[in-house]
């Protein structure tokens, strides 16, 4: 499937979603069946792990339709890179979209600039330049640095020699999403 094909899957997902009219994605046994020789998902998500946000439900989608990773603040580390590459290299996904989400704790915290304790202070450090250039931005602190904070995960993407390769050919596209706790909308950047 194309990057433009995926991407107006979610985005038709989302709007099922949001209205309630669910399609009901495949999680049946004949699915689960289908799924034990392999899984080729249309796109892959790199989420957050906030519970509110779960990636298969509000895109409306069934089992193996879409590769998702989840951490704190969506944080683009070597092992959530590692993961997308492995979904762009062998599962043959076109689309990769980095999402975010109002009311991001992790974002907070990064805000805040407490000291956290334990591994807690890692993804707080890499949300940091995303609070940084927020506060050289005009408007609201906490929505730019949560925007700033997909950009930023875009950005660690992109470092990939090997998505670099399937970006340069046109294999492959990267975007940003805002995810709106209180409508259920996802608005792609």
């Amino acid at each position: 499937m194309h990057a433009y094909q995926a991407l107006n899957e979610l985005i038709r997902g989302n709007r099922r979603y949001v209205t309630e009219r669910y399609a009901y994605g495949d999680t049946g046994a004949v699915r689960r069946q289908e799924l034990t020789r392999g899984h080729f998902p249309f796109a892959a998500i790199m989420s957050c792990s906030d519970s509110r946000v779960p990636p298969e439900i509000i895109f409306d989608q069934g089992l193996g339709d879409i590769f998702v990773v989840r951490t704190a603040g969506q944080v683009v580390d070597s092992i959530a890179l590692g993961s997308l590459e492995y979904a762009v290299k062998y599962l043959g996904v076109r689309l990769v979209v980095v999402l975010g989400h109002q009311d991001c704790g992790a974002v907070e915290a990064a805000i805040a600039g407490y000291p956290q304790p334990g591994q807690i202070q890692a993804v707080v450090d890499a949300i940091q330049p995303a609070v940084r250039a927020a506060k050289r931005q005009c408007g609201n602190l906490l929505t730019n640095s949560l925007v700033n904070n997909v950009y930023l995960g875009i950005d660690r993407l992109t470092s990939s020699q090997l998505l670099q390769q399937k970006l340069a050919t046109g294999e492959l596209q990267i975007i940003g999403a805002m995810y709106c706790m209180k409508s259920g909308r996802v608005f792609f950047l």
